[in-house]
């Protein structure tokens, strides 16, 4: 089974635990005077629901962990930054999730704080001339802000591939 498959599966089965659970919850008692819909077999049917819910469910947790130990063994190399980088699904998982972003706000806080340039007059009266002393490379802050920005896009369009033709470890 392939990644993909599996988390298509892990949707599915949850949305069958959702319409068990409904059931069992209508259909797990009645008034005394009321027949029951599936009549003497109703406690059985309910017992039956509840099995399909826990064995669905175990069968997520077995489709979950696959997808786990896919994640932490299967390799992928994507080009960033005109750089080839190799990691781990669950790494490149990480990246798109929390730590591009950081990176990219990171270097976006470089600036120039809204100072200005220009004639200044000091506490005694005189003008002189100010300019600002940035303490950073402006290029290479937008190198890497743009490439921060198109990080999470590459490794989507990576990872959708990848998780469409690669089978789940057992």
């Amino acid at each position: 089974m392939k990644i993909i498959e599996a988390m298509k599966r892990i949707k599915m089965n949850k949305s069958k635990i959702g319409d068990l659970q409904e059931k069992i919850g209508q259909f797990c008692a009645n008034m005394s005077h009321e027949s029951p819909l599936y009549g003497t077999g109703t406690k059985k049917k309910v017992d039956e629901w509840l099995q399909s819910c826990a064995d669905i469910a175990q069968e997520n947790v077995k489709l979950l962990t696959g997808i786990q130990k896919t994640n932490l063994a299967t390799e992928v190399t994507m080009n960033l930054g005109d750089k080839e980088v190799t990691k781990t699904i669950a790494e490149w998982v990480w990246r798109r999730r929390e730590y591009a972003p950081i990176d990219r706000v990171t270097w976006q806080k470089l600036s120039d704080r809204g100072l200005r340039e220009g004639v200044m007059e000091t506490s005694t009266g005189e003008k002189v001339q100010v300019s600002i002393v940035r303490h950073y490379d402006a290029e290479a802050r937008d190198k890497k802000v743009a490439m921060y920005s198109e990080e999470p896009h590459v490794i989507d369009s990576t990872l959708e591939v990848i998780n469409a033709v690669t089978d789940l470890v057992d």
